[in-house]
């Protein structure tokens, strides 16, 4: 029997995305509970929501601010046992430097900072890559705030540029800003890092080896590590095609779960030597020069669309309960330690997601699952039933058409391809 009561159970979630509706909807899932969500404002993919309590907090990017409104809501569910989670890198970082002032309230499952600070900083996260022999892209770390600009002989061009500190370049904006560039030449690379410059960014940005191959060559990768920095589950999965809007570039649209216990094995080793703790989320990608599997970077949590794990049948709130809240191993006996049953996860129409799926034993593949039943899009819930919701979920998708003809057209993905 578990010794806290679902009753006593109160998620609170930081964020307003995809990936904040599907923590919440794990929640509701496995426990019946209604989680907190607080968002900058009320997205559309909270709003309306019976399954959760939508909080908005305009000021959630100041620490004093945020603490101020979890130690209310707090109050305003005295006794029961509460959870604080974040869905971006951003939100996790603001929990873990502030834990002091919340670890009387809230359990708190993330990492210590100085284990935060040494996986999300990115020249630190390669250096272990290297030292623990696992692959990772050419890279170059640039201090924006330096009067230089980066040495990159020893890249070629095109190359792959980003944020190397997600929460400072959440507080920016700068015309032409996206999530990810891809930079064709130095000066176009020049250009970009003073824009990146002039909006106040002080932070490192990373300059790397941009692999060939479109999404369909991207890796996901999701890891629960228990309080002792033992790993013990893992679910691996193929992207089938990402998203292209400039503010979510890079996130996964559609992914097929299955296995690969090579690459499970080496996230392992860099987790259990780091002593992780938790869940953490790796992007890789399939370089088709060398057949190698690198891995671009941590993230400190469950990612965006961490609801691929729920849907494949391995619910990611139960360890958390399991672990933190009921002092249980955070896997039931005999459950297994990989995922490896085929589920397709996807946010798109299924008719668009086909429209990108080049490989026809891919394709074949994602048809077979789609006939099959097993398939899900984590935003069409049936315990949703308010039909302002529904209505906003059904314009939602057919927007989806338009945001890929506009963003990322098929004639450049087969571009891409023939590239």
């Amino acid at each position: 029997m578990a010794a806290v009561p679902t009753s006593d159970l109160q998620p609170v979630i930081l964020g307003g995305d995809i990936g904040a509706y599907s923590l919440a909807r794990t929640f509701h899932e496995a426990y019946g509970v209604r989680p907190v969500v607080v968002s900058t404002v009320a997205t559309g993919l909270v709003r309306h929501s019976r399954i959760l309590t939508n909080v908005v907090e305009p000021r959630i990017d100041q620490p004093d601010v945020v603490v101020a409104r979890l130690r209310a809501i707090a109050a305003e569910h005295a006794g029961k046992r509460l959870i604080l989670l974040g869905s971006a890198d951003w939100l996790v970082r603001t929990i873990v430097e502030n834990r002091d002032r919340l670890e009387d309230l809230y359990v708190v499952p993330y990492v210590q900072r100085d284990v935060l600070d040494r996986v999300t900083d990115k020249e630190s996260f390669g250096r272990l890559c290297g030292e623990l022999g696992l692959g990772h892209p050419a890279t170059v770390v640039h201090d924006v705030g330096s009067d230089t600009m980066p040495d990159t002989s020893t890249l070629r061009f095109p190359v792959i540029a980003k944020t190397g500190d997600t929460a400072a370049y959440h507080r920016v904006e700068f015309p032409g800003k996206k999530k990810v560039f891809t930079v064709g030449s130095p000066a176009e690379l020049h250009a970009l890092l003073g824009r990146v410059k002039a909006s106040g960014y002080r932070a490192p940005f990373i300059i790397q080896d941009l692999i060939p191959g479109d999404d369909s060559g991207m890796r996901i990768l999701t890891c629960y590590c228990d309080r002792t920095g033992r790993m013990r589950f893992a679910s691996y999965g193929q992207v089938l095609l990402e998203e292209h809007t400039p503010g979510a570039l890079g996130n996964p649209a559609g992914i097929v779960t299955g296995g690969d216990g090579e690459i499970v094995e080496q996230a392992r080793r860099l987790l259990e030597h780091i002593g992780w703790t938790g869940w953490a989320n790796f992007d890789l990608k399939a370089d088709p020069r060398d057949g190698r599997t690198v891995f671009f970077e941590l993230n400190p949590r469950l990612g965006r669309s961490n609801f691929y794990i729920t849907a494949a049948g391995r619910n990611t709130a139960e360890p958390y309960v399991r672990e933190y809240l009921e002092g249980l191993s955070p896997l039931a006996d005999g459950e297994p330690e990989q995922l490896t049953t085929a589920h397709l996860y996807t946010v798109l129409p299924r008719r668009l997601l086909l429209r990108y799926i080049a490989d026809p034993a891919l394709r074949a593949r994602v048809r077979g699952l789609m006939r099959a039943g097993r398939a899900t899009n984590p935003l069409w819930y049936r315990a949703e039933r308010d039909p302002r919701r529904i209505a906003y979920l059904v314009i939602a998708q057919l927007n989806q058409f338009r945001k890929y003809r506009r963003h990322y057209p098929v004639a450049a993905w087969r571009e891409i391809g023939r590239a």
